[in-house]
Formats: C-alpha cells, structure tokens, sequence
C-alpha cells in the first residue's frame, strides 16, 4: 500500500512539473520570438530600476534574457534535473515578472484592470505551485 502511494506521488509530482515547465517554457519562446509587447509592459518598472541598478541592459534585453531563464529552468523542470532548483528560479523570476507586466494598480480602466488583477492572480497561484514543486524532494536514481 506504501508503494503504490509512493508511486502515485512520484506520477502526481512529474505531471505537475511537467505542466508548471512547459507554462515559462511555451511562454518564453514567444516572448524570445516576439519581446515587443513584454519590453513595451516592462518599461515602466524598468525605468524605475535603472534609478537603483546602474547597467541594466535596455528593455528587450531584459525580457529576452528573462524568457531564456524561463525557456531553460522550465526545460530543466519538465525533465526533472534540478527540479527543486529550476523551480525556485522561476519562483524567483515570477515576481518581477508579475509586478512589471501585470500592474493593474497603476490602471484606471476597470475592464483592462480587472484583466491584468486576474493575470496577477493567476500568477500567485503558478508561484504557489512552484514553491510546492520546489518543496518535493526529487526520488534517488
């Protein structure tokens, strides 16, 4: 009865790695392919960095490298190589992520507002689930 347990968690833990990774995984390509739209969200809490952070590489850069992390510790955590790792990276990520793109404090429109409050929602939930995913100690090979 313990092992089937075990093995149940072990199946539960992959698939939701699996679908936690591919989320900054599909979402990094597009943002590598196409980083107008993340640079244009990002540049008012960019702007507010470069008053703090000297050096800081120009929007698009920013966002690309950004989504190169999401690409690479997403990949790492659909493949379950350093899964604890490459979780709290995206964790990490999230956070300015979420605060630049998804600001609806700083917008008046209650319908867009409303739609970036949901996104900001929707990404607590995904940081929740990856601090879960970080908390699952990876099974011995």
């Amino acid at each position: 009865m313990e092992a089937a347990y075990g093995h149940r968690m072990r199946i539960m833990a992959a698939v939701s790695r699996t679908l936690l990774g591919w989320l900054f995984v599909h979402a990094g390509f597009r943002v590598l392919r196409k980083p107008g739209p993340a640079a244009a969200a990002s540049a008012p809490t960019l702007a507010l960095m470069r008053e703090h952070i000297s050096g800081l590489p120009d929007d698009i850069t920013v966002v690309r490298a950004n989504a190169a992390v999401h690409v690479l510790a997403g990949s790492l955590l659909i493949a379950g190589c350093a899964s604890q790792a490459a979780a709290l990276t995206l964790a990490g990520s999230l956070v300015p992520t979420t605060v630049a793109g998804h600001g609806f404090w700083t917008i008046s429109d209650p319908v867009a507002r409303q739609q970036q409050r949901a996104h900001f929602d929707k990404n607590l939930a995904i940081f929740g689930g990856l601090l879960a995913a970080a908390a699952i100690r990876p099974a011995r090979r």
